[in-house]
Order: C-alpha cells, then sequence, then structure tokens
C-alpha cells in the first residue's frame, strides 16, 4: 500500500486556494471518483489496488494527525518497541505528500525527498506527528507576483488563484505522475 495524500482544507471557503493544489491535483487525476469519509482517517478517501489516496479533512495545521492515523491503520510505521514509532524512519516508498510551495514559482513541479517543513505547516504537522521528514513530496509552486508586495504568506495561500492561474492549473495537473 502506497499512501498520496493531496493537503488542503475543507470547505468551500478554501475549495480554490493555492494551500488546496494538493486537493485540486488529487480531484484532476483522479476525475469523477466517489470520495469516502474515513472517519478514524479524519479524511476523504478513495482506493484503488496499490494507492490509498487521502485529502486529511482536519485542515493544513493538522495534517499529520490524518496521515498518522492511516499510516498506522495500514501498518506502514515502524515501531522501535511495542507501539512507539521509531524516529527518523524512511517512509519515502510509502507516503507521498502533494503540497503548495510559495518558494517555487507558479507552475513549477519539484520532487523532494528527506527535506524540512521550509515553514509549511501542513508539513511541520506531518514531520511532527510521524517523527520524520523522510517522505516523498511533490512540491507544486503558487508562488507569483503577489508575494512581491508586503502580503503575509497565510494570507497569500489562502486567496483564491487569478483567472489567468486558474486557466493553467488543468496544463500543470496534466504533467504529473502520482504513481511513480
Amino acid at each position: 500500500m502506497v499512501i498520496i495524500a493531496g493537503l488542503g482544507n475543507p470547505g468551500d471557503k478554501y475549495k480554490n486556494t493555492r494551500h488546496n493544489i494538493g486537493w485540486l491535483a488529487l480531484d484532476f487525476y483522479l476525475g469523477e471518483v466517489k470520495w469516502t469519509e474515513n472517519k478514524r482517517f479524519k479524511a476523504l478517501t478513495y482506493q484503488d489496488d496499490e494507492y490509498l489516496f487521502i485529502k486529511p479533512l482536519t485542515y493544513m495545521n493538522l495534517s499529520g494527525e490524518s496521515l498518522r492515523a492511516a499510516l498506522s491503520y495500514y501498518k506502514l510505521l515502524p515501531k522501535s518497541f511495542g507501539l512507539i514509532n521509531k524516529k527518523d524512519a524512511d517512509l519515502s516508498e510509502v507516503l507521498k505528500v502533494v503540497h503548495d510551495d510559495v518558494d517555487l514559482d507558479f507552475g513549477r513541479i519539484k520532487e523532494a525527498k528527506d527535506s524540512g517543513s521550509a515553514g509549511h505547516n501542513g508539513l511541520k504537522s506531518i514531520i511532527k506527528e510521524l517523527k520524520t521528514q523522510k517522505f516523498s513530496r511533490l512540491k507544486l509552486g503558487v508562488k507569483n507576483e503577489l508575494l512581491k508586495n508586503p502580503i503575509p504568506t497565510e494570507k497569500f495561500v489562502l486567496q483564491n488563484f487569478n483567472e489567468e492561474e486558474k486557466l493553467k492549473l488543468k496544463e500543470i495537473f496534466s504533467q504529473i505522475n502520482f504513481k511513480s
């Protein structure tokens, strides 16, 4: 089992924000699938033979709670002693997190493994809950000219994509191979 998690926030208010690019990317990739609410994982899920796609419903800043629950349920978290999760475990083969990145220009896609949070609260939560930063990431750039103005990052990522960006999203998403 491999878990592919798109980060975002639930609710119509956040649906088309930059912070929800992980959810939007999964929706594009999977098309019109029926997402199931999984109360155990606090997430929307869709599963095929090899992959569990997950959209945490915990809001961005608590994404790690949802992913820890899913990884624990599928026994994908290595244990040190009994129930204690091993620190710095390499989860890069079982977990890929798709998220926004304000340091990358809009439209850029970057894969990474074993890197810090770079201030991203969703990643901070995941690293804290899983006790490791060794997991795969698919960073989707959302940076644009607005960041040159003095706008706080947390406000910028919660803004909706502008019309020009919305037109380019499908082109960007079509370049992604989630299962590689």
